[in-house]
């Protein structure tokens, strides 16, 4: 397997993982507290990996660290479950969907990537075979409900292209940098679920193994995945990734959950899959034009022909 395979392997984990976000959260978590939910992902997965890393931001990288936190979580999450509890799921995930498009069209304004045919094309495939895998007949939409999906899926994009951008401080490893997003992002939380959902509700110990799986193997492990992965492959690379996480929630509905998952959803699958897959190809390389060369004022044979001429008349003139 080459490096760039196993790079896109394990960034691929994360997707996956958080695939399985809404099936822990309807069987093992309180119902309606979405922003608790939230802050118990990302706060206590980022004190454990500041904890971890024995390091903290210095100079810029404290702006830098609490942007990209409030991007990637803070803002993320919150908008996330509104969109969430005022649309249906399949809506919702639909909504989210258009991820790779917000890249296209950030990482062309921030990093100066021009974006290719190819690249349009797949991240509209993508959306489309997500929308075969979730979107039921019918389904109900809600102005607030979808504004909130496209601002989180903005969100998060800004968030991918920035970490992109910016990358990370000499002598800093993915982990650290993973650990200052999460408490940041953790730190804007608090305040928001405080405030609005009030204090936290009693727990069982099923509600304590639920939070702590999201903490730490759905949070704080995927997160340093996530956050890697854009650091050695393409910002639209990583995003058409994100499919693998609606396709892995509509498998493990049917599995674990005994929902339906009929021809239509098993081909939004493939469609979205097969998308994910050509988001990893790397750009076919434009041919370089040699550079024109001067044209010789003789060819060999044609030097050739002067010199003996040349050594002719010589000879003669010497006779």
């Amino acid at each position: 397997m080459s490096r760039k395979a196993a790079t896109v392997a394990l960034t691929a984990l994360a997707p996956i993982s958080w695939g399985s976000t809404y099936f822990v959260t309807t069987e093992f978590l309180p119902p309606d507290r979405p922003l608790f939910t939230g802050l118990m992902r990302a706060l206590p997965a980022g004190l454990l990996l500041l904890a971890l890393t024995r390091k903290l931001p210095q100079g810029a990288w404290w702006w830098k660290s609490a942007v990209l936190g409030a991007l990637n979580i803070g803002a993320f999450f919150p908008l996330l479950f509104l969109a969430a509890y005022r649309l249906p799921g399949g809506v919702a995930a639909v909504v989210g969907s258009v991820g790779p498009l917000f890249v296209v069209g950030l990482a062309a304004l921030l990093l100066g990537d021009r974006p290719t045919v190819r690249g349009l094309l797949t991240a509209i495939a993508a959306a489309f075979g997500v929308s075969l895998v979730v979107l039921k007949a019918g389904a109900a939409f809600d102005t607030v409900g979808v504004v909130a999906g496209l601002l989180s899926s903005l969100s998060m994009s800004a968030g991918t292209v920035l970490t992109k951008r910016w990358g990370r401080p000499e002598g800093v490893g993915a982990l650290a940098l993973t650990g200052w997003q999460l408490a940041s992002g953790g730190l804007v939380l608090l305040p928001v679920a405080l405030l609005i959902e009030g204090a936290p509700p009693a727990l069982t110990g099923t509600n304590l193994a639920g939070y702590a799986y999201l903490a730490f193997g759905n949070t704080a492990i995927s997160y340093f995945l996530w956050f890697r992965g854009i650091e050695r492959l393409s910002a639209s690379s990583v995003t058409l990734l994100g499919p693998l996480s609606p396709i892995t929630a509509a498998v493990i509905g049917w599995a674990a959950l005994g929902q339906a998952l009929g021809p239509v959803q098993v081909l939004g699958m493939i469609v979205a899959f097969g998308a994910t897959l050509a988001g990893q190809l790397s750009p076919r390389p434009r041919a370089a034009k040699e550079p024109a060369k001067a044209p010789e004022p003789f060819s060999s044979a044609e030097k050739n022909g002067q010199e003996v001429s040349m050594d002719l008349e010589v000879s003669a003139v010497r006779r």
